[in-house]
């Protein structure tokens, strides 16, 4: 095979028109999957940019490989796309994480599914489709989880440091505050300052619960300081 071979194999392909509309679907396909993994990005998840805008491209790649190699060599037109939908499981599999006694990973592993739709979407020509389901899926990553914490319909996992005399009084003083609400202290850190001694902890509560407990650790006598290092973020 020589260059004048290879050349004419290209001008062929050029000609056919089917690798404008590739290009053009690939690109757009690029496009959306890194709208939403900027998104994931932003929120220090572990499948971000990179991961979300691979999937949405290579799912729309194999569509359109499975529709065009179909023709050439006369077979089922969904062969190969059919292969994602699995494919796609067991990479959102990989991204599911038992920790701390809760499960994790769960909004990734369906947000990488929804993106591998929206790549087949692409891949099939479907723009608009592809375009109105990256906006969904925007809006519910931006907005619902700001709504569950809201009305508190989602339980938190926030992280509080306090300072005291030592370990077991800090110890006592938190737990006091925390039995009217059958609460419990989780993954709990200690250190000594020399000074005073710290105490890091996990509590699990809807947002209302986390602003009670906090304001009763400030107004607590035996506790030093009291800070709220933010939420543990799950999904």
């Amino acid at each position: 095979m020589d260059w004048q071979h290879i050349s004419n194999l290209l001008q062929r392909e050029m000609a056919s028109g089917i690798v404008g509309s590739s290009l053009a679907r690939l690109v757009l396909a690029a496009m959306l999957g890194g709208v939403i993994g900027l998104e994931r990005e932003l929120k220090h998840r572990p499948a971000g940019l990179r991961t979300n805008m691979f999937i949405c491209f290579g799912a729309a790649l194999f569509t359109i490989l499975s529709d065009v190699l179909a023709v050439e060599h006369i077979g089922d037109h969904t062969r190969i796309s059919a292969q994602i939908i699995p494919g796609i499981g067991f990479i959102g599999a990989g991204s599911i994480l038992h920790t701390r006694g809760l499960t994790t990973g769960l909004t990734t592993a369906s947000t990488l599914f929804v993106v591998a739709s929206v790549g087949m979407a692409t891949g099939g020509g479907l723009y608009l489709t592809a375009i109105f389901a990256t906006g969904v899926v925007l809006a519910a990553l931006f907005s619902l989880g700001h709504l569950e914490r809201t009305f508190n319909l989602k339980t938190l996992l926030v992280s509080y440091e306090v300072t005291g005399a030592s370990v077991e009084g800090i110890t006592q003083e938190v737990n006091r505050i925390l039995e009217s609400r059958h609460r419990m202290m989780q993954n709990v850190l200690s250190g000594n300052t020399g000074q005073h001694v710290r105490v890091q902890f996990d509590l699990s509560g809807c947002n209302r619960e986390q602003k009670e407990v906090l304001r009763e650790l400030q107004a607590s006598a035996v506790l030093g300081g009291v800070a709220s290092l933010g939420p543990v973020e799950l999904e």
